[in-house]
């Protein structure tokens, strides 16, 4: 080893124990906690709602957002947010509106460290309201299934949905990244659309459709009753157990398998391009398959509803339950 080499690593190691020194006095000092050094400063505020109201909007940037049945009946909201960053909570024309008021310097949207995150935290008084609206950009979000709606709106960018509240009407969920779950919920219509990001359904009925999209992720639909179930996607399986529909099952994938098991509708039509489609109905069906370069098996029955099954590079498996 030459030896300006040999110095430069002697020099390498002497900074690294400097800096080492350094970090280890400067903590020591604010007695460890790490806390202290983030640029971030949050507080928690209480808004207190005196007024009765029966819809809900709620308008996050990086906030995770839940809903709590108030013990006391009372409603009120406690934010866990930034100082300068704080929220606004009226109601106005029968609705209970949580809005952030950014208040912010351009440097101060460049945050070094920091282990918090905000938080809204929705203590409502009762269980039944009529619509709720949620717009969010980053965050999760929780509903639990004490609370229901004639109708559910939600729409975020990156975060994940938790929903378990029903509604009469529809319940439409809109995310860019981030995984939609639905669980032990009744409702008259479902809208579900998330780019990067899978979709679980499982307890659930509709009186209506329920519509899904994906474009990266699968879709799980467990114990799930309907009208109908229209569900498109560009790369991701979707499994169906136990799904049943009174009237057709529409499944449009590019690359990914379809998957049944002990489901069923009056007419089934399935078209992927590079995916298999197998499984089990529960009802005899009309089969008409296709593929190209893929094998097919299915049942030889002539009673029963149209079944359609369309791919180019896949196999076709199909078969019907015995009683």
């Amino acid at each position: 080893m030459i030896r300006s080499t040999k110095i430069l690593l002697i020099i390498s190691a002497a900074l690294l124990i400097v800096g080492a020194g350094i970090f280890i006095g400067a903590m020591a000092f604010i007695n460890w906690d790490f806390g202290k050094l983030s640029n971030a400063k949050y507080e928690t505020n209480t808004y207190d709602i005196n007024q009765s109201f029966e819809n809900l909007s709620v308008d996050g940037e990086t906030d995770a957002i839940s809903f709590v049945l108030s013990e006391d009946k009372k409603c009120r909201v406690v934010c866990h947010e930034l100082e300068n960053m704080k929220h606004t909570v009226n109601v106005n024309n029968n609705t209970l509106e949580v809005k952030v008021k950014d208040t912010r310097e351009w440097y101060e949207h460049i945050v070094f460290f920091s282990f918090e995150s905000p938080k809204i935290s929705v203590y409502l008084p009762k269980e039944k309201y009529s619509s709720l609206v949620i717009n969010a950009d980053t965050g999760a979000i929780d509903i639990p299934g004490s609370f229901s709606f004639d109708k559910i709106d939600i729409s975020s960018s990156t975060g994940n949905v938790a929903c378990s509240a029903s509604s009469k009407g529809l319940t439409r969920i809109s995310l860019s990244t981030g995984n939609i779950n639905i669980n032990g919920v009744s409702s008259g219509e479902f809208d579900l659309t998330t780019s990067t990001g899978a979709i679980r359904m499982e307890s659930v009925s509709s009186e209506g459709k329920i519509g899904s999209k994906v474009s990266t992720g699968k879709t799980f639909l467990t114990d799930v009753s309907c009208k109908s179930l229209e569900s498109k996607g560009n790369t991701g399986n979707i499994y169906l157990k136990n799904v049943t529909a009174s009237g057709a099952f529409s499944i449009e994938r590019s690359t990914g398998d379809v998957e049944f098991d002990g489901s069923d509708a009056d007419e089934i039509t399935v078209k992927t391009s590079t995916g298999d489609v197998r499984g089990t109905l529960k009802s005899e069906k009309v089969f008409l398959t296709d593929t190209s370069t893929g094998w097919i098996n299915v049942p030889k029955t002539t009673s029963g509803g149209r079944c359609e099954i369309t791919t180019s590079t896949g196999n076709i498996d199909i078969a019907i339950l015995k009683e």
